[in-house]
């Protein structure tokens, strides 16, 4: 694989060689993300077994899971302590990854048409720059077969300002800084280097989202609102806790996850398109 220039900066290489994504999505109202993102995939991806590349995997959690629904899946990630987790669970594992590489989403190392399914679960809002989207979604179509699938994730705009008001992190001027650069761009950056103010990084409009991938030739092409309103409640856990109540819930964001007058409250966004 050729080696490219990139946005990926110093400040995104230490956020996440703190290993802060091992075990992210197993704590909090990520789990909440978890879930929903496992939810909204099955609903798309095919019964018979498929080829799919998860470009910018992390550690493996969305990997492990579909390997372990039959699936052939290739992890690709930026950082290579992500790849070393991976190939760390990989010997603990029951069903194994075809492949576990360091890669680059604009520059895959994959033939053209060999994928039904391609997942970007991190590309699109770290790679800053429109042009370096754009190429990662040319990628992903490149790889997929005619027909195939794109799953891409994007962090709504409105994000820091939501996150920021309701943990007070809006007390600190650094931090209403970073939202007022958000709101007016999408351009997320935390000089202060605070893990909880999040790290470099891209965040779309959710018409946004569905614009870019458009422009890269994918057709019907859907933006889903993945939290919805409930990372934002306080009584998540009580609710995320109880067998019921988890299902009512779950039946709210599901009817809810297409409206677009609450999509931008959501802090992940999932797109789902075809080629």
């Amino acid at each position: 694989m050729k080696r490219r220039s990139s946005s990926l900066d110093s400040a995104f290489y230490a956020h996440y060689h703190a290993g802060v994504e091992r075990d992210r999505l197993l704590q909090g109202t990520s789990s909440l993300e978890y879930y929903r993102t496992k939810q909204i995939l099955s609903r798309y991806l095919p019964s018979r077994r498929a080829t799919i590349l998860d470009i910018g995997g992390g550690p493996g959690r969305y990997s492990f899971w579909l390997a372990g629904k039959g699936h052939r899946v290739h992890l690709v990630d930026a950082m290579p302590l992500h790849v070393r987790q991976a190939r760390d669970a990989q010997r603990r594992a029951r069903r194994r990854l075809a492949s576990i590489s360091l890669g680059d989403a604009r520059n895959l190392d994959f033939e053209d048409r060999i994928a039904d399914t391609a997942l970007l679960f991190g590309p699109l809002y770290h790679l800053v720059e429109r042009k370096e989207r754009l190429e990662a979604l040319s990628e992903a179509y490149r790889v997929l077969k005619p027909g195939g699938l794109v799953f891409a994730a994007g962090i709504s705009k409105f994000t820091s300002a939501i996150d920021g008001s309701r943990g007070m992190f809006i007390q600190d001027p650094a931090f209403m800084k970073i939202v007022k650069q958000d709101l007016k761009n999408g351009q997320h950056r935390n000089p202060t280097n605070v893990p909880e103010y999040f790290t470099t990084a891209f965040f779309h409009h959710p018409a946004e989202l569905e614009a870019e991938i458009r422009q890269a030739g994918f057709k019907s092409v859907k933006v889903h609102a993945v939290t919805g309103f409930a990372w934002l409640l306080s009584s998540f856990s009580k609710l995320w806790s109880s067998r019921e109540l988890r299902a009512r819930l779950l039946a709210i964001l599901e009817r809810t996850e297409l409206e677009p007058s609450l999509m931008g409250v959501s802090d992940h966004l999932l797109a789902t398109a075809r080629k």
